[in-house]
């Protein structure tokens, strides 16, 4: 008979406690249970608690946007932040480590967890109120218990040197954001008295990409997923961003220095014209001329259509500008003629002046000077992309294996704004598609995942012609825990009063034909 020890006997108990507490729709905690955190340890774990810190009913959120969510604040319900540091070391740099985090815990709980996903190359633990794809109205503000990480190190913009530390790359590539979902459910159970009742993960970017890591290298952790743009592959993304950049500099007048000035090589007038070809070539494709083109698998625009009959003028290109569109969205190949990147769709938002600059200004470079080359060696930029650590670390668009995770009853949504500069939304296709045909094909996928493409949506939201404000949360938990089938609508600032319904990838939203255009409810989604 095994020795049981005082410490097995009240994990036992503990334990037990949480399986006799029945279940219910709310659970409430106070500022003083808030407070109590403050000396919360875990056996086994090298956690620090920084902070436990209580906010009264009607703070507010910082003014932010995207992927959704609306540009000025949202008044959120009482609730505990727990700032916390897991594993906090010297590293082999001299550096200081460690896993920060951030966990918000509404005074009344609805049950549920959600994991707040992270941007950029993460390095800062951002306020963890759950905004990926709630159509304003944040994870916290409606219940869940959300948390978010700095996955692992401390760092501004996109300096990516902690990626010489071998821990503090693993972190950030994959390990910190399994180990912080563990480390929530445990703060979770043990300020409620109860365990999640369910768990969610929703990010957009980078959090899309760690969307998708967890349902890959942990696939029982989570019953619902959101990933949004997914910032998988990024060297060879960043080949896709250079590509188009050097086809434009091709044609762009050149500056004092004789470098060209790739935002340049298409005038406003230009831009406009290719935007409006567009438009006439596809924009009824979905039974209605609305400014907005969802039916693009049947879009057919070719910028060498508007090549001037004569003389350069306004409101047509030159053949040299339409060759060098037609080339830069077809995205690259190499000397063998394999494609290294998809292209891009053309969209309304290829122009955009405001936020993120659209494709068709060129020198997309976050991280550094906006790209001059007026050519590019494919090849070497290709080999160069798969032979990067960074990239065999966080690429996550060749496994596809998702059984374990649909046979638990995960089911996995994906959004991709079309105009999206940064990742091609043919990406996001490319992998759903080898995802569906590796895991059963369309009717067996259909059952546990989606994806849904968002017209003229830049990256993770925003956008002068889009509908880039939706809820795909209230659906996913009604998906996972009734087991509805997803349905859910997209509004917009650019077009106030509109409404369009979500439809899953092939199919898109196709007016009937009669009823006002501007109701989503005058919509069905075609194939």
């Amino acid at each position: 008979m095994p020795i049981v020890g005082p410490t097995t006997v009240l994990s036992v108990m503990f334990c037990l406690a949480l399986t006799v507490l029945p279940s219910s729709a709310q659970t409430t905690r106070d500022a003083a249970a808030c407070s109590a955190l403050t000396s919360l340890q875990i056996p086994g774990l090298n956690l620090a608690i920084t902070k436990a810190e209580w906010f009264a009913a009607g703070s507010s959120t910082p003014p932010r946007g995207g992927a959704g969510a609306p540009a000025d604040a949202i008044k959120l319900p009482a609730f505990c932040r727990l700032d916390g540091v897991l594993d906090r070391r010297t590293g082999a740099d001299g550096k200081p480590y460690g896993i920060g985090f951030a966990l918000a815990l509404p005074e009344t709980w609805n049950g549920r967890f959600l994991f707040q996903g992270g941007g950029g190359l993460n390095g800062s633990v951002q306020p963890p109120l759950g905004l990926v794809a709630t159509a304003g109205v944040p994870g916290l503000a409606r219940g869940f218990a959300v948390v978010s990480t700095d996955t692992g190190h401390t760092g501004q913009g996109f300096d990516a040197s902690f990626m010489a530390e071998q821990q503090a790359a693993l972190d950030f590539a994959y390990q910190a954001v399994g180990r912080v979902a563990i480390l929530a459910k445990q703060i979770i159970a043990r300020h409620y008295g109860k365990a999640a009742d369910r768990s969610y993960f929703a990010g957009c970017s980078t959090g899309g990409r760690e969307a998708m890591l967890m349902a890959q290298r942990h696939p029982t952790y989570f019953d619902g997923i959101i990933a949004g743009a997914p910032a998988m592959r990024t060297n060879f993304s960043g080949i896709g961003d250079e590509w188009v950049a050097t086809m434009l500099n091709q044609v762009a007048p050149k500056n004092d220095k004789g470098q060209p000035m790739t935002r340049q090589a298409l005038s406003d007038s230009d831009k406009k014209a290719v935007i409006d070809g567009f438009l006439n070539a596809c924009d009824a494709g979905d039974g209605l001329k609305d400014g907005i083109v969802f039916n693009t698998n049947a879009c057919r625009f070719n910028p060498k259509t508007l090549v001037c009959k004569g003389t350069k003028a306004e409101g047509c290109l030159s053949a040299d500008q339409a060759a060098a569109l037609d080339k830069a969205f077809a995205g690259p190949k190499d000397s063998r003629g394999r494609q290294v990147y998809p292209g891009f769709l053309y969209d309304t938002g290829i122009a955009a002046t405001q936020g993120i600059p659209g494709l068709l200004h060129g020198g997309l470079n976050p991280v550094g000077p906006p790209f001059a080359a007026t050519a590019m060696d494919v090849d070497a930029r290709a080999a160069a992309a798969a032979a990067d650590p960074e990239e065999a670390l966080t690429a996550t668009s060749r496994w596809t294996n998702l059984n374990t995770f649909s046979k638990h009853g995960g089911k996995l949504m994906f959004f991709h704004g079309v105009s999206d500069p940064w990742f091609s939304a043919l990406d996001t296709i490319d992998y759903y598609e080898r995802m569906t045909k590796a895991n059963g094909g369309p009717s067996a996928v259909g059952a546990w995942s989606r994806l849904y493409l968002s017209p003229g949506m830049g990256h993770c939201g925003g956008g002068t012609a889009a509908l880039d404000s939706m809820d795909l949360l209230t659906p996913l938990v009604d998906w996972v825990e009734k087991g509805t089938p997803p349905s859910a609508v997209a509004t917009g600032r650019a077009f106030p009063g509109r409404s369009r319904p979500l439809c899953s990838y092939p199919q898109y939203p196709h007016y009937k034909g009669q009823g006002d255009p501007e109701k989503a409810e005058n919509f069905e989604c075609r194939n």
